[in-house]
C-alpha cells in the first residue's frame, strides 16, 4: 500500500522469535474505513470484519470505522443503499482516511463512483489480498505470478472503466483519443500478460524437472495446507528446523519451500505453500497452480487449523481450504487434520477438539507439544503405503540384499541353499522392480 521504507519486529504473538521484516507503508500506518455489506449471522458477520480488518493491518493500515450495512445484495452503483451511503460520505468527511476498503468485491463502475463521489482511494477485497501477495513475494517465480494476477485483475476493470464507449459501438461521436487509449491500454496489457505466461512456463517445466526427480526417489512426500496464519510455517520448522520467516501476519508464506527431514527410520519430503483464506481471489488460485502443484502431487496432505478459534470459525475456514484443494485437484488426496495451538487452549477445549475432530492431531508448534504424536501418526501412514516382500535372492545378485536395505523397512535376511532369503517392507515400485530383476534373472 505504500513504498517499503520502514521495518517493524513481530508481535509476541508469533510462534517464533520476531525477524525484522519490511513495514508496507513509508508511514507508520494508514486509516482506512471500512465498508461492507452483509447478510448473515453475526458471528459470520463479525468473523468476517475481523478478518478483514486483520488484512488490513497486514497491509500497513488500521481501521478508523466501520460502514455495515445488512442487504441481501450491494447497490449496483453505490455498493451502500442511500441511506448508509450518505453515512460514509460523513463518516469520510470527519475522519479524512487515507483509504475506503470495501469487504467484497466491486465492479469498475462501483469504484469508480466512490472514488469520484468520496474523492478518496478505494479498494476491494481481491485489490487488497493482490496488495499484500505483491509484498510478501520474495522469489523471481512468487513476483511474476503476482504481477501476473495483478494485471488480470486490472485488464478486467479496464474494460469495464471504458464500457460507455463500448456501447457506443463505434462510428460518428466515438472516434478519438478515447477509443484509441482503450485499444493501446489492452493491448499493452495483453502483451505484458503473454510474456509473464511464458517466463512463468519456463520456470514451471524447471519446477517440474525437480518434481519428477523427487517423485523418483520413492521418499513419502506431504505438504502444508491450511488457512493462513494456522501456523504452517511454524510447523515446517519444528519438523525440519527449515528456518522459514514466520510473523503474526496473513500470507506471510507465499513461496514454496521443501525440506527433508528424518522420522525415526523413515524419510519424509514435507512442503510448504502459501495459505488459504475464503473468497481467495481466482487469479491468484490461477497464477499459483504451479507452485500448489507441491500439494496436490503428496502423498498425504497435513490440514493445519487454528485449534484456538471457536469451532464455527474453524469449520468454516476448514472448508475454504477443502474448497481451493478441489479446485486445484487435490480432492483425491489423503488429508490428516493438524489442529495447532493447543497451548492457547484449555484442558476441557482439548476434549472438545477431539470430540469434533476424533481423528485429528493437536499439537503446538511454538512449543513441541503433540509433535511426538505427530511423527507416530506419520510413520503409521508411511508403513501403510509400503507393501510386504518374502524372496529368496540368489547370491549371484546380493547387490539386490543391498537395494532392499537402501528403501526397505523392517528387513531381515537369512541364507538358504539357493539364496538369502528376504522379508521387508518396501514402497510398491521396488516391489516391483525387484521382482522383475528376479524374473530376468
Amino acid at each position: 500500500m505504500g513504498e517499503l521504507q520502514r521495518t517493524y519486529r513481530g508481535s509476541a504473538k508469533t510462534d517464533e522469535e520476531p525477524v525484522e521484516r519490511p513495514y508496507p507503508t513509508s508511514k507508520p500506518t494508514e486509516r482506512a474505513v471500512v465498508v461492507a455489506v452483509v447478510d448473515g449471522s453475526d458471528d459470520e458477520v463479525g468473523d468476517r470484519l475481523e478478518e478483514y480488518t486483520e488484512l488490513l493491518r497486514t497491509a500497513g493500515a488500521d481501521v478508523a470505522e466501520s460502514i455495515v450495512q445488512r442487504r441481501g445484495a450491494p447497490h449496483p452503483r453505490t455498493f451502500l443503499g442511500k441511506g448508509r451511503f450518505e453515512d460514509l460520505m460523513e463518516a469520510a468527511k470527519r475522519i479524512k482516511p487515507d483509504i475506503v476498503a470495501v469487504e467484497g468485491d466491486l465492479t469498475a463502475s462501483q469504484q469508480r463512483i466512490l472514488e469520484d463521489r468520496l474523492n478518496k482511494r478505494v479498494i476491494d477485497r481481491t485489490g487488497l489480498i493482490l496488495d499484500i501477495f505483491a509484498l510478501h513475494a520474495a522469489s523471481a517465480e512468487g513476483k511474476l505470478q503476482v504481477e501476473l494476477a495483478q494485471l488480470e485483475y486490472n485488464y478486467a476493470r479496464q474494460e469495464g472503466l471504458w464500457q460507455h464507449l463500448e456501447r457506443l459501438g463505434g462510428g460518428v461521436g466515438t472516434r478519438g483519443p478515447g477509443e484509441t487509449q482503450l485499444e493501446s491500454d489492452r493491448r499493452l496489457l495483453r502483451s505484458r500478460m503473454a510474456t509473464l505466461r511464458r517466463r512463468l512456463r519456463e520456470l514451471e517445466r524447471s519446477r517440474d524437472v525437480m518434481r519428477s526427480k523427487r517423485l523418483e526417489v520413492s521418499i513419502p512426500r506431504l505438504a502444508l495446507a491450511g488457512y493462513t496464519n494456522a501456523g504452517k510455517s511454524s510447523l515446517m520448522n519444528a519438523l525440519t528446523g527449515a528456518g522459514v520467516g514466520v510473523n503474526d501476519a496473513l500470507f506471510e508464506t507465499l513461496d514454496p519451500t521443501t525440506r527433508m527431514f528424518n522420522n525415526g527410520e523413515a524419510k519424509y519430503l514435507l512442503s510448504d505453500t502459501v495459505g488459504f483464506i475464503r473468497d481467495l481471489p481466482h487469479q491468484l488460485v490461477e497464477a499459483f497452480k504451479s507452485t500448489l502443484d507441491e500439494t496436490r502431487d503428496a502423498d498425504l496432505i497435513l490440514h493445519v487449523a487454528d485449534a484456538s478459534q471457536p469451532s464455527d470459525r474453524r469449520l468454516v475456514r476448514a472448508a475454504a481450504v477443502d474448497s481451493v484443494l478441489d479446485e486445484i485437484g487435490a480432492h483425491d488426496v489423503p488429508r490428516l487434520m493438524v489442529l495447532n495451538k493447543v497451548d492457547r487452549c484449555t484442558d476441557e477445549e482439548r476434549d472438545t477438539l477431539l470430540f469434533d475432530h476424533p481423528d485429528a492431531v493437536l499439537i503446538s508448534a511454538r512449543t513441541g507439544d503433540g509433535l511426538d504424536e505427530l511423527r507416530r501418526r506419520l510413520d503409521t501412514f508411511a508403513r501403510a503405503q509400503l507393501e510386504p516382500i518374502d524372496l529368496v535372492i540368489p547370491y549371484s545378485q546380493g547387490s539386490l540384499v543391498s537395494a532392499i536395505y537402501e528403501v526397505g523397512r523392517d528387513v531381515t535376511q537369512e541364507p538358504g541353499d539357493d539364496g538369502t532369503r528376504v522379508r521387508a517392507l518396501v514402497p510398491p515400485a521396488h516391489a516391483a522392480r525387484i521382482s522383475a530383476l528376479l524374473r530376468r534373472s
